[in-house]
């Protein structure tokens, strides 16, 4: 019992409490979403998925991180099971909207992508903190980019553009911190753009491409521009405090697309003004700002490569979610990280704070 206290003043408390609150901030918009259909199955779930992940955080912190760190084999054992997972996906999940993005069992969903994040984190931070001091060798950059080309390029066809972006942009903040030089930087950057100009020609389907059309000329208010319109709507209509919980006119009278999902954010805005929108802020940066702390108060380069990554996942999901929402981006389908519904996002998230505890618990 001793150790079990012991252990427990060691985590950071800060990244506990704030992780928690986004979570039960969650939970309310979930509540009036859940209010506005008479369904409460999906609020019940989060719950659920909320004791499972923070139990889980406490759990995987108690073991040594370093179990990942010294195993090369059991973090590739991990990575190519990952796309064996993304890979089934075209055989074994069903098609919902077009889209094959989850593993039904029974009333639960399971999406692949959440622990490819994780095993892709951590890939990264061990194959970089092996070659620190040779991040001036391009072959490094080459090598650790194919890692991260099959899962993004497997969630790209799923199709889902926003994940496969996400573990782009997650390597791609790994090689900044990691010491890439800017000339490579910069054929990376290049490289990016045929790619890009070659998938919006060949790869990209009509409904993606309307999605970022509608997003350069949102003139269709009733069609493909509906969803950022009624975001831009329920935003603007939350004012200072907003309408109430379970009053926001957007969700309750349905107008309002996914307000459990990649809407949430509108939900909150409408529902708790600037005022929850702030704490929203205030919590994210705090969760983020103490995540970095671990990763430079790191007395080795894997665990602050792992923390630099995760708070990277994390803060382009935000920024994507939070610009979709605003019709600053595009909708690319970004859940909105401890906030959202669902299981998965939610337990990677609980189990990469995991991690972290055991990181800082350790130094």
């Amino acid at each position: 019992m001793e150790v079990f206290t012991s252990h427990l003043k060691k985590l950071d408390w800060g990244i506990i409490i704030s992780a928690a609150l986004l979570v039960c901030f969650g939970l309310f918009a979930i509540y009036s979403a859940s209010l506005a259909k008479n369904d409460f199955l999906n609020l019940y779930k989060q719950g659920i998925f909320f004791a499972i992940g923070f139990t889980s955080m406490i759990f995987i912190s108690f073991f040594d991180y370093r179990i990942l760190k010294n195993n090369s084999y059991l973090i590739l054992v991990l990575y190519f099971l990952c796309l064996f997972l993304l890979i089934g996906l075209q055989f074994f999940a069903p098609e919902i909207r077009g889209t094959r993005g989850w593993y039904r069992v029974g009333f639960l969903s399971f999406d692949p992508i959440e622990p490819a994040k994780i095993v892709l984190v951590i890939l990264l931070a061990k194959f970089f903190s092996m070659r620190h001091v040779e991040m001036y060798k391009f072959r490094h950059i080459v090598f650790s980019g194919l890692y991260v080309f099959l899962p993004a390029l497997l969630v790209f066809i799923k199709p889902d553009l926003g994940g496969s972006a996400v573990l782009i942009l997650m390597w791609l903040g790994v090689l900044l911190i990691s010491g890439i030089k800017i000339k490579h930087f910069l054929i990376l950057s290049f490289c990016f753009m045929i790619v890009a100009t070659f998938s919006w020609y060949f790869l990209l389907k009509d409904y993606q491409k309307n999605r970022v059309i509608s997003f350069i000329f949102p003139y269709d208010v009733l069609g493909s521009s509906w969803s950022q319109s009624q975001a831009e709507i329920a935003i603007g209509s939350g004012k200072i405090f907003g309408q109430g919980l379970g009053r926001g006119s957007q969700v309750q009278y349905g107008f309002l697309p996914e307000p459990h999902t990649d809407f949430i954010f509108s939900v909150i805005a409408q529902e708790w003004g600037i005022v929850g929108v702030l704490a929203l802020f205030l919590l994210y940066i705090n969760l983020v700002w103490r995540i970095l702390k671990i990763a430079i108060n790191s007395g080795s380069n894997f665990p602050r490569l792992f923390a630099s990554g995760f708070a990277i996942i994390l803060i382009c999901q935000f920024f994507i979610n939070i610009g979709m929402n605003l019709s600053l981006l595009p909708v690319v389908g970004i859940y909105l990280p401890f906030l959202s519904y669902g299981g998965s996002g939610l337990l990677g998230n609980f189990v990469s704070l995991g991690i972290l505890q055991s990181i800082k618990s350790r130094r």
